[in-house]
């Protein structure tokens, strides 16, 4: 046979089987997947109704109800609706926001490492609130502003420096950590020459708390979660390709450089204002990704569970800190605690097999 009579070789279709066992495998995942998120809806929601219910007054169910809905119930209406309200809505929204931001990094990056608390975004936010309470003699809004444009100003100086000769996961993490620690430094030297009234309320950006928590503090935030979290949502698809590799996902038909660049701007964004609403609140956006990861199993999509898991976290270390101990502490710390040895745990799990989510 010559050359010019050869034809090319047939490829077989996959056997009957074959194409059944993927679907089948595609059924499972999605309906843990599914599974795994209504049941953190639920538990977000029993959270939620724990904490507008209980407190040095407990008020039933229906009288929380009622004042949801507007009535005026004597005692409920001023607790429930101006203090447990907005703090229970903030903790929230912070913990989606948390969620979602860092969930997006770890799998832009495909390193659970690669968390926004822990290559310095939020510190980033934390040393210019700090700043301005403390030599710009700034307060309320002011101090927000200035907090998201040194979380902005931060991931933007982090991007250019990683990106040199080509972009680079490790060196963004690396040069991120790198900055944390410069910025802590900021933060320590600006409180060690801080008057004590200025160190008490510069505490809210080293620890984050929900304490003091008003409408005000929602609103910001709550506008930028229905700005950025629906079209982030609607990009899921786009991302769980990248999870493949650059190459792979970009044979798939996503624009790589695009998507990172929307993924980097929206999740800093969300960050940014969360982190002004609530202060740092540690570590919730370095586990709610690899918690929901092992909730969901591998290939899911992990955006919306991270969010739910990022909420729960934020709202169950409240609660922990008010009324676990004898003594009330902020949010921050609790979760700082649960993070501390998962944080230990991951640098194991990463250095013997360069885990990812």
């Amino acid at each position: 046979m010559t050359a010019a009579t050869k034809t090319a070789p047939t490829v077989s279709a996959p056997a009957p089987d074959t194409v059944a066992a993927i679907a089948a495998g595609r059924r499972s995942r999605h309906r843990r997947h599914m599974t795994a998120s209504i049941v953190l809806g639920i538990l977000l929601a029993a959270l939620a109704a724990v904490a507008l219910m209980v407190g040095n007054t407990f008020y039933t169910p229906d009288e929380v109800i009622r004042v949801i809905l507007g009535e005026t119930v004597p005692g409920a209406s001023f607790t429930v609706g101006e203090l447990r309200l907005p703090r229970t809505v903030l903790a929230i929204l912070a913990g989606l926001s948390f969620g979602i931001a860092g969930v997006s990094f770890q799998t832009l990056l495909r390193n659970p490492l690669a968390s926004p608390d822990i290559i310095g975004i939020t510190a980033g936010a934390s040393a210019a609130a700090v700043v301005g309470i403390v030599v710009l003699g700034l307060s309320g809004p002011a101090v927000s502003g200035l907090a998201v444009a040194g979380a902005l100003i931060t991931a933007i100086a982090i991007y250019l420096l990683s990106n040199k000769g080509g972009f680079s996961g490790i060196r963004l993490i690396l040069i991120g950590i790198g900055l944390a620690a410069m910025l802590q430094s900021v933060v320590s030297y600006t409180l060690s020459r801080a008057a004590q009234w200025d160190i008490q309320t510069a505490m809210r950006w080293i620890t984050g708390s929900l304490n003091n928590a008003s409408w005000d503090d929602v609103a910001p935030l709550a506008i930028a979660g229905l700005v950025i979290v629906p079209f982030l949502l609607a990009q899921a698809r786009a991302l769980g390709m990248l999870r493949l590799g650059d190459d792979s996902a970009a044979g798939l038909g996503v624009h790589v450089t695009l998507t990172r660049l929307l993924f980097i701007i929206g999740a800093v964004t969300l960050l940014a204002f969360a982190t002004a609403a609530t202060g740092p609140i540690a570590f919730v956006a370095f586990m709610a990704g690899p918690i929901a990861a092992r909730i969901t199993g591998p290939g899911a999509n992990l955006l919306l569970p991270s969010a739910f898991v990022g909420a729960v976290l934020v709202l169950a270390g409240d609660l922990i800190g008010q009324f676990a101990f004898g003594a009330r502490y902020p949010v921050g710390v609790i979760t700082g605690v649960l993070g501390a040895p998962y944080l230990i745990y991951l640098l194991i799990r990463t250095n013997r097999s360069g885990g990812s989510l």
